[in-house]
């Protein structure tokens, strides 16, 4: 089967990025697969013969209006060259729209993935509106990543939606010193990194660790205590979460929180503010807790600081934490591109000799 996959992708960094490449990265086992993310980027050698993109100006709202309307022509031109099966969009809004109108022009099967953002924050916006209405519409597929999602992308008009969660990076299982309360994500104010820092007010004799970059950075580190250490964008994740004795998830929405699975599968436990996503991820009381308010999130921490019980909610979090595998995700995806291509269809001879 020949895909092509529309939506960040590496090197550009955040949440639909870092799926797109692992869900890339599975399927190339037995597809072939291109990628057409923004632009301007330098593609990673092992694979620019087979990333694309189209460069527009890093300003909100215009880049991905633009990206909608000059993605669609990048999309038709490649099929020339490529001849694709189906059209796979991460994020629905401007980067789907690409693809409805690739699909209307080119008849091809389009499926989308709502992330989060696409349909908490794009849907509100008037323009934004538009687009994820008429994605969630015309798309063959529409694939959600938490059950919340699929209710949100209903509300707005989808007819079906299949969940299918992220998967999670193959993390190594590190001995270090429990040292730090974390956070792990962006630093804006959807993630909410500043309750963190209110939290590291209230336990001065804790240590608090902030990972992420992101445009609060300054005032944070203006109003952080001396208990508070920012590490910047840290790829390495898995060595931070080996020091950490719990990851704290304050977001004000999130679709899914892949952070929160990360952790749990090294054992970390999770307090996460009940939201979106992150309900069907924490289970209270089993592998973290869920809080409403900030005196809620001071009881769960003290209570977590009990190591015995982090060290039983760690337990647990691993066992729920090894039925994210991507290879597991790209089964699932397989399976909506079957449909859409009609249980019948067969690619495997089709593109033999190549394009």
């Amino acid at each position: 089967m020949r895909i092509l996959i529309v939506g960040h992708y590496p090197p550009h960094k955040g949440g639909v990025a870092n799926h797109t490449d692992s869900l890339v990265k599975e399927l190339r086992k037995r597809h072939e697969v291109y990628v057409l993310t923004y632009g301007p980027i330098n593609p990673r050698e092992f694979e620019k013969e087979r990333v694309y993109q189209v460069k527009v100006p890093p300003v909100f709202g215009l880049r991905g209006t633009l990206f909608a309307l000059l993605g669609f022509l990048k999309i038709v031109k490649l099929h020339k060259k490529l001849n694709f099966d189906v059209i796979h969009a991460h994020y629905i809004g401007t980067t789907s729209f690409a693809g409805v109108l690739a699909k209307r022009k080119l008849k091809l099967p389009l499926v989308a993935t709502a992330h989060g953002s696409d349909l908490d924050f794009m849907s509100k916006l008037p323009l934004g509106r538009y687009f994820v209405r008429e994605s969630l519409a015309k798309s063959d597929g529409i694939i959600a990543v938490s059950h919340y999602l699929k209710k949100r992308a209903l509300s707005l008009g989808a007819k079906r939606v299949r969940v299918i969660p992220n998967g999670i990076r193959a993390l190594k299982l590190k001995r270090a010193v429990k040292r730090y309360i974390t956070f792990i994500g962006a630093l804006t104010s959807y993630k909410d990194p500043k309750t963190f820092i209110r939290l590291a007010e209230y336990f001065p004799d804790e240590k608090f660790l902030v990972v992420g970059d992101g445009p609060l950075m300054e005032e944070l580190k203006t109003m952080a205590p001396p208990n508070v250490k920012f590490l910047g964008y840290r790829e390495d994740i898995d060595n931070i979460l080996a020091e950490s004795k719990m990851l704290i998830v304050p977001s004000l929405r999130e679709g899914f929180g892949l952070v929160v699975v990360e952790a749990n599968s090294l054992g970390v436990p999770v307090i996460g503010r009940a939201v979106g996503g992150i309900k069907e991820l924490v289970r209270d009381g089993k592998n973290g807790y869920l809080f409403k308010d900030f005196d809620e999130l001071v009881e769960r921490v003290e209570l977590l600081l009990d190591n015995k019980k982090a060290l039983k909610m760690g337990k647990i979090g691993r066992r729920i934490g090894e039925k994210y595998t991507w290879e597991k995700v790209a089964e699932r995806v397989e399976e909506v591109y079957k449909e859409v291509l009609g249980e019948e269809h067969d690619c495997s001879n089709k593109h033999a000799r190549g394009p």
